[in-house]
């Protein structure tokens, strides 16, 4: 029997560096970007407040998005006891995970979110559409100088063009939808230099696969990044959204990129589009605002503001650390299998000839008009290899029609490939085409967690559209040019950055009392999870995410099935309790580092509750995992001293992430 006093909060954040603040701080010091853009969406400040990086703060964001979950957030919107949208113009559905779903279940549920979306003049999106993330960039929701969220773990991808884009959970769009804010603590922030210009056939995705697995050490773990150097100015703005995206991979908050000309230029082009869908789709039913509409949509006039009065920088502004990418050294690679944190150069991947089964040209990463062209170029006038299933769909409907127009669609269909409805699909483990026992698949998407694209018994490969193309060709990992020769590894540089202490160092540390109801103690027995970034994938696999009928009991029975498929079974012999407790008993869960990195999906919480878990230790925790945890009372605590020693004792040869010392998935300690 494991026992674990708690320590009063105060006490334990007192404990953590000065970065940790609980209020915005009073002075007169330079910002970053992300700092100002925040301070203009902060409500409630007391005048002459600054936000800082660490800093508490109730925001008012431009928009907030929600998507296939809106079902459980109109749910906690009702049991809060809301009756009325705020501001119907914040809010935007968009129908776009489980789209191939024709159940009448499913179908039941989209038309429920319709209804809903009608009644409350919400601006709505139906499946087929397309993603989420897309839309709201096309459809002018998140654009330059603003704050945008959306309950999904990619809403970073707005920071391509500008939008300081950061994650949510349900619980807070249900308050979101209540009251228009909700509570944000600005993360730290890190600057990121991209340097030079990168090589012919290396790609934008090639530079987010090299940052994910060089600087694999959690060096932006709940961080914001902002992106700069000289590098910048060749990268287009697709390039940059799939950049921004996979930082949600790479562990940041967000992730945002300068407010330059070559944004402009891409905005003036968006504009002409956006008119263009405005008299062809105009009527009564249409969503589209009029030029002159007064709704908070990108306009014009905005837009010019934008440009003409752009946010930067403070010079002397404070980062937490300097991460800098030499893009010369860049090579086309290789994500995987199974992590985004092991990157290897194509070309010494393609000498280790690995058949595959599946590719995937799909997703809110790399499945716009340009990736489309890029692997239409690779494909065309040739065929795809014998067994190989080649998977497109397009990002958007608007994406579709532009690739149709331009030829690039009929190609990539004529090669073979077989054509998916816009939405995530296979990305998300929906729909057909998921990997399937023992097969190897490359994808162009963001995320390749065991069990994500399929069976957990799977390898899945993140690479460029161009490379996905090649090996859908070749029916092996390659690209397009046999000639690539470069093995090495990219150049680096990592700086970090002391912060001046603060005045809030001199003040003295005074222990708050427990809450009436919360736990003095935690007991029960201790298990240990052996791996660092378990994610929400494998703690709550996503075939289930979209099931809102789930009962918390079934919860129960799937949790941690994609890491270690004994575990619900192990939890049912320790007799941990069937429901929620608030006693402190039950079974005591330790694990790695970044627990509940991945999606904002709340049942990774809910669903360790419902096995009996009330407590988890870890090294450190994904801050979306934590922000649900915290929402639903589960209660987690960073012990990396406890984390180091269980590994020492229980985990095989002493090593992270090598299992336990039997090669179990979860340890009995």
């Amino acid at each position: 029997m494991q026992h674990l006093r708690a320590r009063p909060v105060a006490s334990i954040l007192r404990s953590r560096p000065l970065f940790y603040r609980s209020l915005a701080t009073p002075a007169a010091l330079p910002q970053t970007y992300v700092e100002k853009v925040v301070q203009r969406h902060a409500v409630g400040l007391p005048e002459g407040k600054i936000v800082r990086a660490g800093d508490y703060v109730m925001i008012r964001p431009q928009h907030v998005m929600t998507h296939d979950n809106t079902g459980p957030v109109i749910s906690k919107f009702k049991s809060i006891g809301a009756t009325k949208i705020s501001d119907p113009r914040q809010t935007v559905f968009t129908l776009d995970h489980d789209v191939q779903n024709r159940s009448k279940t499913n179908l039941a549920k989209y038309s429920k979110i319709e209804a809903f979306a009608g009644e409350h003049s919400i601006d709505f999106y139906p499946a087929g559409r397309g993603i989420g993330h897309q839309i709201m960039i096309e459809e002018g929701y998140a654009f330059p100088g603003v704050m945008t969220v959306a309950s999904d773990s990619h809403s970073n991808m707005y920071g391509g063009v500008g939008c300081v884009g950061t994650p949510i959970v349900r619980t807070d769009a249900a308050a979101l939808w209540a009251t228009q804010r909700t509570w944000w603590q600005v993360p730290p922030i890190v600057r990121v230099n991209l340097e030079g210009e990168l090589p012919a056939g290396v790609t934008g995705k090639d530079i987010i696969i090299a940052l994910c697995g060089t600087f694999n050490k959690d060096e932006v773990l709940n961080h914001a990044i902002e992106f700069g150097g000289s590098g910048i100015a060749s990268l287009s703005v697709d390039e940059r959204l799939a950049i921004a995206n996979m930082t949600t991979e790479w562990g940041a908050l967000v992730g945002v990129f300068p407010v330059d000309k070559v944004l402009q230029k891409w905005y003036e082009l968006q504009l002409k589009k956006l008119d263009l869908a405005r008299f062809a789709f105009s009527g009564p039913k249409t969503s589209l605002p009029s030029a002159s509409s007064e709704h908070t949509r990108l306009s014009p006039a905005r837009l010019a503001d934008a440009f003409k009065n752009p946010i930067v920088a403070d010079e002397g502004a404070f980062y937490s650390k300097t991460l800098t990418l030499h893009l010369p050294t860049l090579s086309p690679s290789v994500s995987g299998p199974n992590s985004v944190k092991v990157a290897t150069p194509l070309a010494t991947l393609a000498k280790q000839d690995i058949k595959i089964n599946k590719a995937y040209l799909v997703s809110c990463t790399n499945s716009r008009a340009s990736d489309l062209k890029r692997a239409a170029e690779v494909v065309r006038g040739k065929k795809i290899a014998p067994g190989v299933e080649f998977y497109v769909a397009a990002a958007s409907s608007v994406v579709q029609k532009e690739s149709e127009a331009s030829g690039d669609w009929a190609a990539l269909v004529s090669a073979g490939a077989k054509v998916l409805p816009a939405g995530c699909g296979p990305c998300i483990g929906l729909g057909v085409g998921l990997l399937e026992d023992g097969e190897v698949g490359i994808s162009a998407t963001n995320r390749n967690y065991k069990g994500r694209m399929g069976s957990p018994n799977a390898q899945a490969y993140l690479a460029s559209p161009e490379v996905v193309a090649a090996s859908a060709l070749a029916g092996k990992i390659c690209g397009p040019d046999t000639t690539l020769s470069n093995e090495s590894g990219p150049r680096i540089e990592i700086v970090e950055h002391a912060a001046v202490a603060s005045e809030e160092s001199a003040v003295p540390v005074v222990a708050e009392p427990l809450l009436p109801s919360f736990p003095p103690l935690f007991a029960g027995p201790l298990l240990f999870a052996p791996q660092d970034n378990l994610n929400t994938d494998g703690i709550y696999p996503g075939k289930y995410t979209y099931q809102d009928d789930i009962t918390i009991e079934k919860q129960a029975e799937v949790v941690m099935e994609n890491y270690d498929t004994k575990f619900a079974s192990l939890m049912k012999t320790l007799k941990a309790p069937s429901t929620p407790q608030r006693t402190g008993e039950g079974v005591l869960l330790a694990s790695g580092y970044n627990f509940g990195t991945g999606s904002s999906r709340e049942q990774a919480a809910t669903a360790l509750l419902s096995s009996g878990v009330p407590l988890v230790l870890c090294g450190s925790f994904g801050d979306i995992f934590k922000r649900n945890s915290i929402n639903n009372a589960l209660i987690c605590v960073e012990c990396p001293a406890l984390i180091e020693d269980l590994t020492k004792d229980f985990g095989l040869a002493g090593k992270r992430n090598a299992g336990g010392k039997d090669g179990e998935g979860t340890v009995q300690t």
